[in-house]
């Protein structure tokens, strides 16, 4: 886990073990199981981290509005994958992540989500609070012009 400066601004790096059972018949992660790695890194960087800055409240509950992925390469079995991640969009009640997942092989991911944090009694979304707004916006990196 580390935060690393960028011409695009700051983003937070972390790496995720690919498992076995990621794996589908032809030796690659399965493209579903792509959206795990993505997972596991965001709850390193939201959950854990963020909370470590003293910005918890966003384990109580953030739901995915929308998913996009680039398949750029396969990702095969072996070394882990590092996923770098920042924020693209920050609004009142939502925020786009920014994902590049390298492989050994070279960049196998672009990807991108938007995430609305919700209140956990209704479970209806709520606006991002000051420390969160603050901690995100530390990661506030250009948006990635979408490629065709």
């Amino acid at each position: 886990m580390t935060e690393r400066n960028t011409p695009d601004g700051l983003r937070y790096d972390t790496d995720v073990r690919v498992r076995w059972s990621d794996l589908d018949a032809f030796g690659h992660v399965n493209n579903a199981r792509t959206l795990t790695l993505l997972e596991e890194a965001r709850v390193d960087w939201l959950f854990v981290a963020a909370k470590n800055h003293g910005v918890g409240r966003l384990t109580e509950g953030i739901v995915v509005a929308r998913v996009a992925v680039d398949y750029r390469r396969a990702i095969g079995f072996g070394s882990p994958v590092t996923v770098s991640m920042a924020v693209s969009a920050l609004g009142s009640a939502s925020f786009t992540v920014d994902y590049r997942v390298e492989a050994p092989a070279g960049r196998a991911v672009d990807a991108s989500t938007v995430l609305v944090p919700v209140d956990p009694a209704t479970f209806r979304p709520r606006r991002l609070d000051a420390a969160e707004r603050a901690y995100l916006g530390r990661f506030a990196v250009t948006p990635r012009k979408e490629r065709v």
